[in-house]
């Protein structure tokens, strides 16, 4: 059994690491590359930022094919309709509560995102997830945290 954090990436962290080198996005890759966490995302997630990037940014999609890769980012089961209805009940918005349901379908530690519209404002909603959701560089100070208590 894999004993590393599960760490679920939205669409909007994926876009961020294969535009920027030097962000906490890339960093979350490179942790994923060395094998220290497991990077997850679902179908609906490869979906939306195949159909990102061929609407913003067709030249990079084989750097993100690329980036999969080195990452070993997993993609996890299609949710069933009841672990989307318990994500609908935390968001109005039903393209992120899609995301959502395929965090929770894969037993996320952690949801990286950048929505600060839906996920990130303080959604007292999303207060029974079993995992916290935070940018890339709240991940990184949870994730440090996290290094620091367990020694």
């Amino acid at each position: 059994m894999d004993s590393r954090l599960k760490v679920f990436l939205d669409t909007s962290v994926l876009f961020s690491a294969v535009h920027s080198e030097t962000e906490g996005a890339r960093l979350i890759l490179k942790l994923g590359e060395a094998g220290i966490i497991s990077l997850w995302i679902g179908t609906w997630v490869l979906q939306e930022m195949q159909n990102v990037l061929d609407r913003k940014s067709p030249k990079s999609i084989g750097g993100f094919a690329l980036l999969l890769d080195r990452a070993q980012i997993q993609v996890g089961e299609k949710p069933e309709m009841q672990i989307l209805r318990q994500a609908q009940s935390m968001l109005d918005y039903l393209p992120d509560a899609q995301v959502l349901a395929e965090a929770l379908i894969i037993k996320a530690d952690y949801m990286v995102s950048f929505d600060r519209e839906h996920l990130l404002v303080g959604n007292p909603q999303l207060s029974p997830l079993p995992f916290p959701v935070g940018t890339a560089g709240d991940f990184l100070v949870w994730y440090k945290e996290r290094l620091t208590k367990e020694k």
